[in-house]
């Protein structure tokens, strides 16, 4: 795989950026020629967009609406405050990693200001907004139907998030209300693009942090000694595609998980487990132990949180930092009742 992560949201600024003039000086402001080409053409990738820009906040909304493109921005950020604490509001909100940001700004000042603060942020001057769709970081080596769909579907969760908010009841009451419904099946051929994105682009909550590509999964779907799995989510809000996926290496002993991550953008709804479940109980009516690999990443602790929590224990740690857990299938989860589950 390429050596630099691939971007995952362009953060923009607004005056003299995304468009030309000051809507504060009170100046007709007019789109930048072919800057919505350029939002529209990267939103198609997958890759998000958001707003750091220094003005008030109803008026710099109204302008968007106006022009008909404030949906392309996901939590904007729209204030007087220090761009690189907007830019560190919309990490939190959208839970990505720094080093997936790219910020454009016309003002030197603001990018250096950036720079200090989050030196893994990608700052461009506003005059190259036009090259943005050329550069290699911006073009994934697929875009898959879930890439398309990926503004929708944090639309979708915003949504979701609110109504959770807004629920007067227990937690327990309003997840049951979500019609959540996910389906585990092994990967077919047209999942594997969706599959090596996930590699890449999982980064809290995969069990190693290894990405594999196209070839190397299609290698592993197709041999008989692996089991590659992808599970699929639908909740009353619309499809998150594949958010799951699974490399299971098939042994006369016991079953070993080379490879287990979950997207985030889904792990409140209480799904994070399942998929291990799932290999636990197919490894128990198989008569074996399972075991998994684990590789502390910096950003992925919350995995090892999961193994801890469905009972696997370390026994040993090789010399390159990859711990192996044990689990003797002694007490396997149980699925949440609130989540329908298909097993294909």
């Amino acid at each position: 795989m390429r050596g630099q992560k691939e971007i995952k949201c362009v953060v923009w600024d607004l005056d003299n950026t995304l468009w030309d003039g000051v809507l504060l000086e009170g100046d007709d402001v007019r789109l930048k020629p072919g800057v919505i080409d350029v939002v529209k053409t990267l939103d198609q990738r997958g890759i998000l967009h958001s707003i750091a820009s220094k003005n008030f906040y109803d008026d710099a909304i109204k302008k968007l609406r106006e022009f008909k493109i404030d949906d392309f921005f996901l939590f904007p950020e729209i204030s007087w405050n220090a761009k690189s604490q907007s830019i560190a509001a919309i990490l939190e909100n959208l839970n990505i990693g720094m080093d997936s940001f790219i910020f454009i700004d016309d003002e030197p000042f603001e990018r250096d200001e950036v720079k200090s603060e989050h030196p893994d942020v990608w700052c461009i001057d506003a005059l190259k907004y036009l090259e943005l769709p050329s550069y290699p970081r911006l073009n994934p080596r697929f875009v898959t139907e879930d890439s398309k769909k990926r503004r929708l579907m944090y639309l979708q969760d915003q949504q979701r998030k609110q109504d959770e908010k807004n629920y007067k009841g227990p937690r327990k009451e309003f997840l049951a209300s979500l019609d959540i419904h996910l389906s585990i099946h092994e990967a077919v051929k047209e999942d594997l693009k969706r599959a090596e994105e996930l590699t890449v682009r999982t980064n809290q909550l995969n069990a190693t942090g290894k990405t594999f590509s196209y070839d190397e999964l299609k290698k592993y779907m197709t041999s008989k000694r692996y089991r590659l799995i992808v599970c699929e989510l639908n909740n009353r809000y619309g499809s998150y595609g594949n958010i799951g996926l699974a490399l299971v290496e098939v042994l006369k002993e016991y079953y070993h998980i080379n490879l287990l991550l979950m997207s985030c953008r889904v792990m409140s709804m209480g799904v994070g487990t399942i998929l291990l479940t799932h290999i636990m109980q197919e490894a128990g009516k198989d008569s074996k132990k399972v075991k998994a690999d684990f590789r502390h990443t910096g950003r992925n602790r919350m995995m090892y949180v999961t193994f801890k929590f469905a009972g696997f224990r370390e026994v040993i740690t090789d010399g390159n930092g990859t711990i192996v857990m044990e689990n003797d299938l002694d007490t396997i989860q149980e699925f949440p009742p609130h989540i329908a589950i298909t097993i294909q």
